[in-house]
């Protein structure tokens, strides 16, 4: 039996996590777990508090998407309002939430991927890092700071702080935009999108180092889910919800999200803190769908930004075979950032975003509320109940990457079936069980709602039930 082998540094995703290997009798990979290793219980401790303090206090489940929190759950006190907002607050919010997606997707793929595919996913773990980004390849690091960088400052334009704003609020926005911010936001936007050009032309050159990977990363056939309008565009504030299978074909189409416990329903693993969703009418097998970037390009008909658009097309052309490779959420993140950019400024040069009319005031009118939106990592779903004086009963949270689960656990059986070849486990099977968890970009912290440090766990068993490998990030 091997001893355990401590390797530093910590691994880049966010959140307590721990992946298991089965080996059958043989020695080959039986089964694998990814399980999610601590509770906070967001739903618990608001339970009493005032219904109006729910958006600044959902803010405060992540640091790294708070306005996606803030933006579902102001909806879903407009629904405990019973208010028609300003159209202008929808506006104002839809621009927040874009900004929002900007900078987490910079994250998510300068910070946290960059390293495994700019370097090489065999690379020492320490090189393999955005310090040896930043050391090999400085122009991408400044790009990716950068990136975030502007998506932060519209947020903070618009909302007075980066972390945890308090701007988005039952009925609409605090406070309207002025002429001065207005102008200060249209000038950053030609560099996020020069700068998500360069990344885009560079990731698609680099595609055929990662054929191996593009086909082992959560490549099987699921179901997708994710928001469309009324023309069926790319969606993230408001729509209605559309189900494809991995061919785009429409599986259930205008799905109402306030009715969404109709069509979905949650599994408990007694393994994982992480609930696993599925679409309920096919069960939990056939039922497994993946929501986020990847699902949104694949759920709607078109992005309804031009270059955006073209992007889109020209991967959906191109990767028609392997579509389904969670290895590709990389590439929607990035035509993702290039539509933020683009609508932005659509919604920017909107002949009514100066209004002052930006809030819709009312006492509660209905006892129940649901509010949805598409955050970074996909669809998000903030549901709560309330008493006469307006105190939350009761509140549930269905994150996005709890929708992911059921996949992102197949997706680690689906790697360590095809690179572990005999009972150890190499540096770059380690990275490789990592990075397909990346490539879904988890946050723990809000589908759990964990905290503290962000550690990874890996542990091979042979078919007794040994431990005969660990790992330790």
């Amino acid at each position: 039996m091997s001893q355990p082998i401590i390797i530093d540094p910590v691994t880049r995703i966010e959140g307590h996590a721990k992946i298991t290997v089965q080996l059958d009798e043989s020695g080959k990979v039986k089964d694998a777990h990814f399980h999610v290793t601590q509770v906070r219980g967001f739903e618990k401790f608001c339970e009493g508090r005032p219904f109006a303090e729910m958006p600044s206090l959902m803010a405060r489940i992540c640091g790294i998407c708070p306005v996606s929190h803030l933006v579902a759950s102001s909806k879903a006190c407009d629904a405990l309002l019973a208010v028609r907002i300003p159209p202008t607050a929808v506006k104002l919010r839809r621009i927040i939430n874009l900004a929002q997606i900007m900078q987490s997707h910079a994250l998510s793929f300068f910070h946290l991927s960059i390293p495994d595919l700019l370097l090489g996913m065999d690379v020492d773990p320490q090189q393999r890092n955005i310090f040896g980004v930043l050391a090999q390849h400085p122009e991408m690091a400044r790009d990716g700071i950068r990136l975030r960088s502007i998506g932060q400052q519209i947020i903070e334009m618009l909302a007075g702080k980066r972390i945890h704003p308090a701007w988005v609020v039952p009925g609409g926005v605090s406070e309207p935009l002025t002429e001065e911010k207005r102008r200060q936001m249209l000038i950053l936007l030609p560099e996020a999108r020069e700068i998500t050009l360069r990344a885009l032309a560079w990731f698609k050159g680099t595609l055929t180092r990662y054929q191996e990977e593009i086909a082992s990363f959560a490549n099987f056939p699921t179901l997708f889910m994710g928001l469309i309008n009324e023309s069926n565009d790319l969606e993230h504030y408001e729509g209605l919800l559309r189900i494809v299978d991995s061919d785009r074909r429409v599986i259930a189409d205008r799905l109402d999200p306030a009715l969404y416990k109709t069509y979905i329903a949650e599994k408990v693993d007694n393994w994982t803190y992480l609930k696993s969703p599925y679409y309920k009418p096919l069960g939990i097998e056939e039922g497994t769908y993946r929501v986020g970037p990847l699902a949104r390009l694949m759920v709607s008909e078109r992005c309804n930004t031009p270059e955006a658009e073209a992007e889109r097309e020209e991967f959906l052309t191109n990767f028609r075979e392997a579509y389904t490779s969670s290895f590709f959420y990389h590439y929607a993140r990035l035509i993702e950032i290039l539509y933020a950019s683009e609508r932005i400024e659509v919604l920017l040069n909107e002949p009514d975003i100066l209004s002052p009319r930006v809030r819709a005031r009312a006492e509660p009118n209905q006892l129940e509320g649901i509010g949805v939106a598409e955050a970074p990592r996909g669809t998000l779903i903030h549901h709560y109940t309330i008493d006469e004086d307006g105190l939350i009963c009761t509140a549930n949270l269905v994150i996005a990457t709890g929708h992911n689960n059921l996949a992102m656990n197949r997706g680690v059986l689906q790697v360590a079936q095809h690179f572990i070849k005999d009972e150890h486990i190499t540096d770059g099977v380690l990275n490789r069980l990592e990075a397909v968890i990346r490539a879904f970009d988890p946050c723990l912290s809000c589908s759990t709602h964990a905290f503290g440090e962000m550690p990874l766990h890996v542990q091979l068993f042979d078919n007794a039930g040994i431990i005969v490998d660990e790992r330790f990030r």
